[in-house]
């Protein structure tokens, strides 16, 4: 018998939860040990309980979801956070990545496959709704394409670096910053730095301390 994953769900709402259990014991390979309904409580149920997967939800009351992830990842960083969120915008998709959240799904969709994205998570994975990073799929594969200088120009980017900035630090003008990152943005068919933060992130095309 391999061992079950052990999954704790967070949601300000008890139907939400009771919902997702229910979708949850019809997995042969998980178990529910714990349900939380604010930040404070997921974060005492994680140290109490180790789960492998905390299945988080993104707007608490009180300490949000974001919050709470990062508490209980500084406690236990083996734990994979999947963020269930009703935002698609890159900000929060940025935000859930940066709190150290293994996957980000919409709780609105219909065939939310909740089952399938615990498992990639457990497994290590990272998981995205096709609805927010819609604008990456397609150009998954152009990563490969950036150069050594445009990596190391768009470390910094993801860093919060202005082009002056980077220009100082790597010894070129300001304009030749300007240049790579304009060629970053069209190799990955990028238009917007909050949205090549995010692919950068997800894509593990740099460093996030």
């Amino acid at each position: 018998m391999e061992k079950k994953i052990t999954v704790l769900l967070v949601d300000d709402h008890s139907l939400v939860r009771r919902g997702f259990r229910r979708m949850l014991e019809d997995e042969p390979d998980m178990q529910v040990v714990g349900e939380a309904g604010d930040g404070e409580q997921a974060i005492k149920l994680a140290q109490e309980l180790h789960p492998q997967v905390v299945v988080m939800d993104c707007a608490l009351p009180g300490m949000n979801g974001l919050d709470a992830t990062r508490k209980i990842l500084g406690h236990s960083p083996e734990t994979a956070v999947l963020m269930l969120s009703m935002h698609t915008e890159n900000t929060w998709v940025r935000q859930a990545v940066e709190a150290g959240a293994k996957g980000y799904v919409l709780k609105d969709a219909m065939d939310l496959e909740l089952g399938s994205a615990i498992r990639k998570v457990a497994a290590g994975e990272t998981v995205f709704d096709p609805k927010v990073e819609q604008r990456t799929v397609l150009k998954g594969e152009r990563s490969n394409a950036l150069t050594a200088r445009e990596l190391e120009v768009l470390q910094m980017i993801v860093d919060g670096k202005s082009n002056k900035e980077i220009a100082i630090a790597l010894d070129l003008s300001a304009n030749t910053i300007a240049v790579h990152r304009a060629n970053i943005m069209n190799t990955l068919g990028i238009h917007k730095t909050a949205e090549l933060v995010v692919y950068a992130i997800r894509a593990g095309l740099v460093n996030v301390p």
